[in-house]
């Protein structure tokens, strides 16, 4: 479908990849990976042709329609979440307007046994037809279910996008994108706005989902649910694994073990070549040998063993001043935002050297509670308390929007750092990954990988006793993680972490506090004690939300009448719409047929003449397989 053939990118002379290539084929899932800055987003904004390659090129089909989500993206404002939705349906909206023309145009004339008017009829039943098999009767309904899955709540969707911050107003988009089922979609990290809850719902989809997918991400456990296919690109080189995240690392591990065996191997039998040639080359009884092993040598071929990126952080946060032994304190703490409470009798401590989670659904006053903590929000209700000779370090989780973008890496740092440090902030950048011309770098240019390590590092200027950390590991690479989270096991203050990533908080905390249906709860022990005390199975199901208990109601004794002529009602509109679906499915399965006529028919033609086989002939035929996946699309949603 897609051909990405010998493509490179190359900045101000230095090339950030070339002579990549690979296909995308119908249905393919592939989890694009790599280091931070490895070119992973620069190489979908080349696919979607947002950017120009400086070489090699990215060749697709007309008609191919391609969805792309960036990490960052300009959001439309004017309308409410729903009315933005629905902009995903524009072509539906063309499609009833062309409706409307032939309606009109039938109803002025009269000529009803001419040619002319049977092939308006033929017309209005195919763009009836198409208007139904794209869903035109529940589009409201489609999008519905998008927002509902991606988070919103249904009194939302009246509300202005410009009320929502900018990680909602890109489930939006990402809404607008799914709803639209192009016939690729490329996702720049969608997780990393996205609650547990939301995530599942986002799985489950792409699991149906009838297109193909390129995917960037650092979840592993989603990489490993949504993809079937891993590209790693992997110093300026392109990898091509046929298996999801988990395998592909298992399988490169395996690869390079085999390449060094072998590498190591040959080496052996060449330097003993080259040994007995120098020990015998001026002995006239082995010139023979000599002479053929010399011919050996010339004709082998040299194993190469692939270029491994060893660069990683060294991430060591400065010894935690002595504090008192309680660190935080919150009693019966309260935060409203307008009439809506978001918590209330909040009672949360923290102690010396104590390490805690924060964890549940996204909008339930995680990130809230961080700010009151550091001071950034004031309580309504309670009492917040910092202990004696407590320093807070806060990583906020848009702490890269916070940045000064048209500050160089350097002057991010040098504009907060005072004293000793520095004369030693080179080194400090140094250990971030920043070296040489990194350091000059517009702040504005940089990946939000990038940026999140250039917001860690300013965070470890000076010493903190208690660091809050809301989603420290968004944007970040697997490996960086990993380092982040050793370097957090050994920091000896004390840990307050916003996070939905079980595997990070996996053995990293000893305390849970869960904010959950407007209170907040309490519980000792790891993320794996709280889940198993919960009898949970999976973070995902701590972020479903609590069912509700119905309130006691009155029992009122309806008129008989009254009653039975209710229940009449809701059975013939019931029927109706039995009947409804029922018509619809039929057409649906009418539909199909033809379509499975029509590709039988073409395969049978290409293989009794392959010199069918033209672009036009494939485009067709790719045009007839996105129907159908359609049809099949509505009628299992028809069931």
């Amino acid at each position: 479908m897609v051909s990405i053939s010998n493509l490179e990118v190359s900045f101000s002379g230095a090339t950030l990849f070339d002579g990549v290539t690979f296909m995308v084929n119908p249905r393919d899932r592939i989890g694009l990976v790599g280091k931070n800055g490895a070119g992973k987003s620069t190489l979908l904004k080349v696919v979607v042709g947002l950017q120009a390659p400086t070489g090699g090129q990215v060749a697709m089909p007309s008609g191919v329609e391609v969805g792309y989500l960036p990490q960052i993206m300009k959001v439309n404002d004017g309308h409410t979440v729903m009315d933005e939705a629905l902009t995903a349906y524009a072509h539906l909206q063309r499609l009833e307007q062309k409706l409307e023309r032939i309606t009109r145009e039938l109803s002025e004339r009269s000529d009803y046994e001419s040619s002319g008017y049977a092939k308006l009829i033929e017309r209005l039943n195919e763009a009836t037809d198409r208007y139904h098999m794209l869903g035109g009767d529940n589009r409201e309904g489609e999008a519905e279910r998008a927002l509902l899955g991606l988070g919103f709540k249904r009194s939302d969707f009246a509300r202005q996008t410009t009320e929502f911050s900018g990680g909602w107003r890109m489930r939006v988009e990402l809404a607008k994108i799914l709803l639209r089922r192009p016939d690729l979609i490329l996702l720049d990290e969608p997780t990393n706005h996205l609650d547990i809850e939301s995530i599942q719902w986002l799985e489950e989809y792409l699991k149906s989902y009838s297109g193909a997918l390129i995917l960037i991400s650092h979840d592993r456990a989603f990489l490993d649910a949504v993809t079937n296919r891993t590209v790693e690109l992997l110093l300026g080189k392109a990898y091509d694994y046929n298996v999801p995240y988990s395998k592909y690392v298992a399988l490169r591990k395996e690869r390079r073990e085999q390449q060094l065996s072998a590498y190591r191997n040959q080496q052996k039998a060449i330097e003993k070549t080259e040994e007995f040639i120098e020990r015998f080359r001026y002995k006239a009884t082995k010139s023979n040998q000599v002479q053929s092993r010399i011919k050996l040598l010339e004709k082998i071929d040299r194993i190469e063993v692939d270029d491994e990126d060893t660069a990683a952080l060294n991430i060591k946060f400065p010894p935690a001043p002595r504090s008192g032994s309680m660190v935080y304190l919150a009693k019966g703490v309260q935060k409203r935002f307008g009439d809506s409470a978001i918590f209330s009798n909040a009672n949360i401590s923290v102690e010396r050297g104590e390490r805690i989670a924060f964890v549940g659904r996204n909008g339930e006053g995680k990130t809230t509670m961080s700010r009151i903590i550091v001071g950034q929000l004031p309580c309504e209700q309670g009492e917040s308390v910092l202990g004696h000779n407590v320093s807070v370090g806060y990583f906020a989780q848009n702490q890269d929007e916070l940045m000064n973008g048209d500050f160089t890496v350097y002057d991010t740092l040098e504009s907060v750092a005072s004293g000793e440090i520095r004369t030693r902030l080179r080194d400090i950048l140094g250990a971030f990954l920043f070296r040489g011309d990194d350091v000059d770098k517009k702040v504005r240019m940089l990946s939000g990988g990038e940026r999140s390590r250039l917001a860690m590092a300013r965070l470890m200027l000076e010493p903190h006793n208690l660091l809050v950390l809301d989603e420290p590991t968004n944007h970040m690479d697997m490996r960086s993680k990993d380092i982040l989270k050793g370097a957090l096991l050994k920091y000896d203050g004390a840990l307050i972490v916003v996070s939905h990533d079980r595997e990070f908080l996996d053995g990293l905390v000893s305390k849970v506090y869960e904010f959950r249906s407007g209170g907040v709860k309490e519980h000792l022990g790891s993320i794996w004690d709280f889940l198993q005390r919960r009898k949970l199975e999976s973070m995902r199901e701590l972020e479903k939300p609590a069912p509700q208990a119905s309130a006691p109601q009155k029992k009122r004794e309806p008129k008989a009448e009254a009653a039975r002529e209710a229940q009449r009602t809701g059975k013939k509109e019931k029927d109706k719409q039995q009947r409804r679906q029922q018509r619809l499915r039929e057409e649906l399965e009418k539909q199909v047929e033809r379509c499975d006529a029509e590709l039988a028919k073409m395969d049978a033609e290409l293989s009794e003449n392959p010199a069918k086989a033209t672009l036009d002939f494939f485009e067709k035929y790719s045009a007839l397989k996105k129907q159908q996946d359609e049809l099949m699309w509505r009628w299992g949603e028809a069931v």
